[in-house]
């Protein structure tokens, strides 16, 4: 898949295409404050150029997709199972430490369970409470030279769920689809902040606008929020609702299992090199065999037959989300839209569900 087709896929779609969780967000902006004038490549250049590496603080969600409320206990539902799917629904707190390049901790703590996530060199631990289990992944020490808010090779394939990590997906994927203006300024964890608007150019999306709240001081994003067609309300935000700009007491970074705990150890491979093979055919398709139809906001992504794993249909959390459609099953939210055909292909993107099924049809033609 090109680069420019899946850029505007932020995480939320990743998460429900692939079954994946997004952790938490919400925004929580005050009152307007009074800011000198800045163009929007001025705000775009402050987030750039910031050089916070360090912070402790409080990140809340917010997610009003129209999913149906997804519950965490009852027949059915193994212990930590509903982690899938409950932060796309409702809101959910989390503490939030950084110290780069090696060193985060998330706390996601809901009313019955805390959830951990701990990074520490080359160590990274992941603990339920819920059940008391804990998995400790090892990997090689990172390189030197590591830019802000990367993680090392125990966890290179996470992001941590910041505002800063979520507005990145949406910057980085700034092009002739989208207006970008400099909304009112606004206030967010009692910080001054500059408020980005990034509006669509095209009727074909779900989305009707995505606002990012950039500090005034530091040029660091403090929050993101996206709103749908028709919906009064933000459909899904994330943001400080309190934050420190200091590198958090280095023992939050130590984790030992509680008494008890089920521990599963894993090693990480050493990533391979990198290297710069010349352009082919290939190159237009992401992995496993992932294939993307439109360009921009109204782009649809593809994934293979079988990509879909059986008995998918039968899991009783994802039972409730899904609807029975022509050939498969789907799910539809205010902002993304998700289909799962009957021979486990996938389509998905932040357009209507009718788009998804015209693109099944039209992948499907070449082999009728």
């Amino acid at each position: 898949m090109s680069r420019a087709r899946q850029r505007w896929l932020p995480a939320f779609l990743i998460c429900l295409a692939m079954g994946m969780a997004v952790l938490f967000g919400a925004v929580q902006a005050g009152a307007s404050s009074s800011l000198p004038p800045k163009t929007a490549d001025e705000v775009l250049a402050m987030v750039a150029n910031t050089h916070v590496r360090a912070l402790t603080g409080t990140v809340e969600q917010n997610a009003e997709l129209g999913l149906p409320d997804i519950p965490t206990t009852g027949p059915g539902v193994a212990p930590g199972a509903a982690s899938t799917l409950e932060f796309l629904t409702g809101s959910h707190t989390a503490r939030v430490y950084l110290d780069a390049p090696a060193k985060a901790r998330l706390q996601i703590l809901d009313r019955m369970a805390e959830r951990d996530l701990v990074v520490n060199g080359s160590d990274a631990w992941f603990y339920n409470s819920a059940d008391n289990s804990a998995t400790h992944l090892r990997a090689p020490s990172p390189s030197t030279g590591t830019s802000n808010w990367s993680l090392p090779p125990a966890a290179a394939h996470l992001e941590m769920p910041t505002p800063a990590s979520m507005a990145s997906r949406f910057l980085a994927a700034i092009d002739a689809s989208t207006e970008v203006t400099v909304d009112s300024a606004s206030t967010v964890a009692d910080r001054s902040a500059y408020r980005l608007l990034l509006s669509p150019r095209t009727s074909g999306t779900l989305v009707d606008s995505v606002a990012i709240d950039v500090d005034s001081e530091t040029g660091m994003p403090l929050g993101v929020e996206v709103r749908a067609k028709g919906q009064a309300e933000p459909a899904y935000s994330l943001a400080f609702t309190q934050v420190e700009l200091r590198a958090p007491d280095a023992a939050i970074f130590e984790f030992t299992p509680p008494p008890g705990a089920t521990v599963t150890e894993k090693a990480v491979p050493a990533a391979p090199a990198k290297s710069n093979p010349p352009p082919s055919p290939q190159a237009t398709h992401g992995q496993h065999g992932a294939a993307a139809t439109g360009e921009g906001w109204d782009a649809v992504v593809s994934l293979p037959a079988g990509t879909a794993p059986a008995g998918l249909m039968a899991d009783p959390l994802l039972s409730q989300a899904l609807q029975p459609v022509p050939g498969g099953h789907a799910v539809t939210t205010s902002l993304v839209s998700v289909l799962i055909l009957d021979d486990g292909r996938v389509f998905a993107g932040m357009v209507p569900l009718e788009r998804l099924q015209s693109a099944a049809l039209q992948a499907a033609a070449p082999n009728q």
